[in-house]
This record gives C-alpha cells, structure tokens and sequence, in this order.
C-alpha cells in the first residue's frame, strides 16, 4: 500500500477484510463492492471512511447488461482493448471438450491462476 495507501480497491468478498482494506486505503479514496463471498457480517468502518472522506461504491453486472447502451460501449471497449493488446487476459490452462470433467475439477481444486477456457 506504500505511504500515502491505496487509491483503489475492488473488493468481491465483504465480511471481516472490509475493515482492512479501508485502513489500507489512501485520503479520499475509493473502495468498490463488487460481491459478498463473505458469510460473515460486513462491518462498516465508519470513523475510517469519515476521516479519510472515504467513496464506497456498490456494483452489480446488471448495472451493464441491463442498459442495452452501456452493455454495447462495454462491449466495445473489451474487444478493442483486446485487439490492441492493452487487455491481455489470463488463461491457466485450456481443455478440450472432452475433459470437461477434468477442467471443472481443476477449477475445483482453486490452483489455477487466471482463465480455465474449454474449447469447443
């Protein structure tokens, strides 16, 4: 986090981290809540967000695949940053159809670090 903290955090799993990663945050920083893996309660950090004048913004997918207009400049913006190469995702590992099983137990296993692609 360095000195001054982090600028941003997207954070899928709430819970207990929640207080954390607010500490671990910058003076007007922005925190997005994007999942609630987390069982546990999600305590809010009310003096950390009030003395460093915190943002926390919530987000669902929906937000883009429900606005027919946002979910088209979505979608452009994805494929555009992949044909310049400024997205270049991540993929573990690739598997045939035919070792579906294999692949779901790999995702599983939580091993992998990026993309499991099954071609088809």
């Amino acid at each position: 986090a360095g000195p001054r903290g982090v600028r941003v955090v997207f954070d899928a799993v709430g819970g207990p981290i929640f207080e954390p990663l607010t500490a671990a945050m910058s003076h007007s920083g922005i925190l997005i809540e994007y999942g609630g893996l987390s069982q546990a309660p999600t305590p809010f950090p009310l003096f950390a967000v009030l003395a460093k004048t915190l943002t926390l913004r919530g987000y669902l997918v929906h937000e883009i695949t429900g606005n027919p207009a946002k979910l088209e400049a979505a979608k452009a913006f994805i494929l555009a940053g992949l044909e310049t190469g400024t997205l270049k995702p991540i993929i573990d590992r690739t598997f045939a159809f035919d070792q579906i099983v294999e692949a779901h137990r790999h995702l599983e296993s939580n091993e992998q670090f990026g993309k499991i692609v099954v071609t088809i």
